[in-house]
């Protein structure tokens, strides 16, 4: 049965590829990419052979106990993680459960994620072949590690597979992994800077790691090769005691699983409730307002975008706080507007074939563009007030202020004018409704490109009267710029508002069905 379901696993592999070319493109390069970072590493550990013996075990140690952990994260996060072998899928078989067990587990191992982490493990019996007790100490450690990073991945799959059926909770969990990736410059610079202060600070902690179920099994090894015969068997135990514990937590979950599957019917939902069409006028405008303020809540191809916009002053003032220059802070202001504005350039490639619904209706085009500008307009306008108003408490440059609040809002409003001219003479290549806000789809890459990145151009075109005068109170030092860009910054920025929301309407009135029929090829 065990060699049925390994079977079973490389035929329905096999098939999706043959299904898709594209799959199987993905494949490949993703098999590369996998190799040459696992060749590296093992090439990296065969070197620790010659190393300095506390060095080495600080590096075994510490980089498998951050793989043990990758592999209990990761797969609550990757929604479009593996399911060949769903143990939803075996609710109707009468397979036995310890075959299903064992099944389930080497079938971990086929895949991109097993592989490359079985090869890392069995590079560190080359770093601790030093002698016959060290190296059998780390081969037993190795297929310790490895079954333990498959049974804990299988465990968190099983136990989070109610949710994982949930839209809401991949969308929200995707979201989140986000948040540490655009955040690991100033993680690793604080973990560097703590192990640079500290001459001992890794080696004390890879230690204390070693004693956790995480990183008892990787350091087998190096204590046999140590020579600490004691420290080997106490580990050995919390090794076998942490493989067998959770195989035990799975085989409850499995037991359960195959009893009630998740179920993903569609919840209920009560009636009468208008939401957002009931606060705002009933009014063209009023109702698609309404409407894209509904997906920037909803839909996470919208809201995904905004994760970056109170991550900036972090990441601006970790950059400040490297170089002592607290002045960058000032921009954090203008480059939130610059972004939210930004955002809606592709409103319309967002609806899709949902556009429809517009044309149908027959509403105007300066009262969609009016209506999907002032949907952003809520939360953009308090953001970047907010944003370019709070560096000043920490700086004190108040003299900057009113210079800084003009130059932000005449780049909000002139944005979402330009933004809602683009959106409508333009599609470009989004991920559709339903799909990850981090998927990319095929499409024009060169046309794409072309828009967003002439659009911002042109954007800078027209900001460039309260850049101007920013660049005028640095150089003579006086605040009357600043406080002309105060007033000028909002003013011009409402004028191209209104006239872009005017030019857009109009060309949306006039190559609607056009725009749709672009919209249909992005499909």
């Amino acid at each position: 049965m065990v060699a049925h379901l390994l079977r079973l696993k490389l035929t329905l592999l096999r098939n999706s590829l043959r299904r898709s070319p594209w799959q199987l493109l993905g494949l490949i390069i993703g098999g590369l990419y996998a190799v040459g970072i696992a060749g590296f590493l093992a090439v990296a550990l065969l070197l620790l052979r010659t190393a300095d013996l506390e060095l080495a075990q600080t590096v075994v140690v510490m980089g498998g106990s951050a793989a043990v952990l990758g592999w209990g994260i990761v797969p609550v996060i990757a929604s479009s993680a593996d399911l060949t072998l769903d143990p939803a899928r075996f609710t109707t078989a009468a397979v036995p459960m310890p075959q299903l067990l064992t099944g389930l587990a080497l079938g971990g191992l086929i895949g991109i994620p097993g592989i490359a982490t079985t090869l890392v493990a069995l590079a560190t019996v080359g770093t601790w072949s030093r002698g016959v007790a060290a190296t059998a100490a780390a081969l037993a450690g190795a297929v310790l590690s490895v079954l333990t990073c498959i049974v804990l991945s299988k465990v968190v799959t099983t136990a989070t597979a109610g949710l994982a059926s949930s839209r809401r909770f991949k969308d929200v969990s995707a979201l989140a992994f986000m948040i540490p990736l655009m955040l690991m410059g100033p993680i690793v610079a604080f973990v560097a800077q703590g192990a640079a202060g500290s001459a001992g600070f890794l080696t004390d902690l890879s230690r204390a790691v070693a004693w956790t179920p995480a990183g008892a099994a990787w350091s087998l090894g190096g204590d046999a090769a140590a020579g600490r015969s004691a420290e080997v068997l106490l580990k050995l135990l919390i090794a076998v005691a942490t493989l067998a514990g959770l195989a035990w937590c799975w085989k409850v979950l499995l037991k359960r699983a195959l009893v009630t599957p998740p179920y993903t019917a569609g919840g209920r939902k009560r009636a009468g409730r208008l939401g957002l069409f009931g606060v705002l006028p009933a009014t063209p405008t009023g109702a698609i307002t309404a409407r894209a303020l509904t997906y920037w809540i909803r839909d996470p191809r919208y809201s995904g975008s905004l994760v970056v916009i109170p991550l900036l002053p972090v990441l601006l003032f970790f950059q400040a706080s490297q170089t002592g220059e607290y002045g960058i802070l000032a921009i954090t202001g203008p480059l939130a507007a610059f972004l939210l504005a930004w955002s809606i350039s592709a409103d319309v490639s967002y609806d899709n074939t949902a556009f429809a619904l517009h044309l149908s209706s027959g509403v105007r085009g300066v009262h969609d563009r009016l209506g999907r500008a002032l949907a952003c307009l809520v939360f953009a306008l308090p953001i970047v007030l907010v944003f370019s108003i709070g560096p000043y408490f920490f700086t004190g440059d108040w003299e900057w202020l009113p210079s800084t609040v003009g130059l932000s809002l005449g780049i909000l409003f002139t944005g979402l004018g330009l933004a809602s001219v683009v959106s409508a003479r333009y599609t470009v290549a989004v991920p559709l409704p339903g799909d990850s806000p981090f998927k990319k789809p095929p499409g024009n890459v060169a046309q794409t490109m072309a828009v967003q990145f002439g659009g911002m151009g042109v954007l800078l075109l027209l900001v460039l009267p309260e850049a101007a005068l920013v660049i005028a109170q640095a150089v003579t030092g006086s605040m009357v710029p600043g406080w002309i860009n105060l007033g000028a910054g909002p003013l011009l920025g409402l004028v191209l508002f209104g006239l872009g929301v005017r030019l857009g309407g109009k060309w949306l009135d006039a190559r609607g069905p056009e725009l749709l029929a672009q919209l249909a090829v992005n499909r």
